[in-house]
């Protein structure tokens, strides 16, 4: 591998210190010159050197402001930079090193002197420049990683939705609908006070993911019950509401394997557990009531019963969306907490389309 020359920029006005200052680096490394401020700064600006010697005393732009602009550009702030100067008073080397020079060298200057200053400085540069590209890589690996996990993150929801889905096709379709209508509540409570610090970006992202989740418990339901034509009887109706805490501990129990919660799991056991809870505290599996119910399941709670009301089901018909609506509307404060029905109330004409493009009996062609 060639060694390439380290490029060196040498600022003065005076033509003999540059040519003295040229012939001393030009064996050693590729030497610019610039004889005032401005062009200095049009040099750095087209092509940055590893290195620049400026001088102080320059008519129009003197050295300090040269720095000063330098420094303040991230583009240029990293270029080291050393005052070599007929100022040799202690508040002068103070000024420079203040306004970010690495050094302050006064003329009559010492060869040796500036070979070896330029030669210490140009490599603590070699070594911050492979530390900053050490950062950056190790930064990418760790992006690339967090992304690999979250790959396999959601390659696991699949799987665990996918078993639902094949148990009753309908149910891949209930699964997409309640999904769209909690991120459409979610979205419109988010901008509110009281929900924004919950509601975030994030969160909503989480709660897309752990949505589909929300009915998992229902294959250890048995066939007979989960797929039967008709209605089913008490005895039935007990065992299906098991669902919810099944659905519950299956998660808790997927969250216990994974070192680092990717964070729609804890939603997800949310939802699972919570959104068969009622308002008024008369739901299930715990019979809690109000905002002890977690704000993702009482969304879902509102997604899942429009869903119920407006498609068919073994038991019923499909109730139109304004049949359904009116249902809701009337069970605020009893099934539903009051402010997410107002959300719905706003935003039903997005749950009318969502209904439409989801409908039941199309070929399910992977959860989007």
């Amino acid at each position: 591998m060639f060694n390439v020359k380290k490029t060196v920029l040498i600022v003065d006005d005076i033509p003999a210190n540059l040519t003295v200052l040229a012939n001393l680096l030009k064996s050693e490394y590729t030497v610019k010159a610039a004889n005032n401020g401005q062009k200095a700064i049009e040099i750095v600006q087209k092509e940055a050197p590893d290195l620049i010697l400026l001088d102080v005393m320059m008519p129009e732009m003197d050295g300090w402001e040269v720095c000063s602009i330098l420094k303040n550009d991230s583009s240029t702030s990293h270029i080291p930079v050393i005052f070599l100067t007929a100022k040799n008073g202690t508040e002068d080397e103070e000024k420079g090193l203040k306004l970010g020079a690495v050094d302050f060298i006064s003329k009559p200057f010492s060869p040796p002197i500036v070979l070896a200053r330029i030669k210490t400085h140009l490599q603590n540069k070699e070594y911050q420049d492979f530390l900053l590209n050490q950062s950056d890589w190790l930064r990418d690996e760790v992006a690339h990683k967090v992304a690999h996990i979250n790959q396999l993150h959601d390659a696991s929801m699949m799987v665990m939705i996918s078993l639902v889905e094949f148990r009753d096709e309908n149910t891949g379709w209930h699964i997409r609908r309640t999904q769209k209508f909690v991120e459409v509540l979610a979205r419109h409570l988010a901008v509110f006070p009281d929900f924004s610090n919950i509601l975030s970006e994030e969160y909503i992202q989480n709660l897309n993911k752990s949505a589909p989740l929300h009915d998992i418990g229902k294959i250890a339901i048995p066939d007979a019950i989960l797929l039967k034509a008709g209605k089913l009887d008490d005895d039935e109706i007990t065992i299906m509401k098991t669902h919810a805490i099944k659905g519950e501990e299956m998660l808790k129990r997927a969250q216990r394997y994974m070192e680092i919660d990717p964070g729609f799991l804890t939603i997800a056991v949310e939802i699972a557990g919570g959104h068969h809870e009622k308002w008024d505290g008369t739901g299930y599996p715990r019979g809690i009531s109000g905002e002890a119910i977690p704000l993702s399941a009482r969304l879902m709670a509102v997604a899942d019963v429009y869903d119920a009301l407006t498609t068919v089901r073994p038991y019923k018909k499909a109730f139109s969306h304004e049949e359904a609506s009116d249902i809701i509307f009337k069970s605020s404060k009893t099934h539903f907490d009051p402010i997410i029905v107002e959300a719905f109330r706003q935003r039903q004409e997005e749950f009318k389309t969502i209904a439409f493009e989801y409908k039941d009996g199309k070929p399910l062609e992977g959860n989007k």
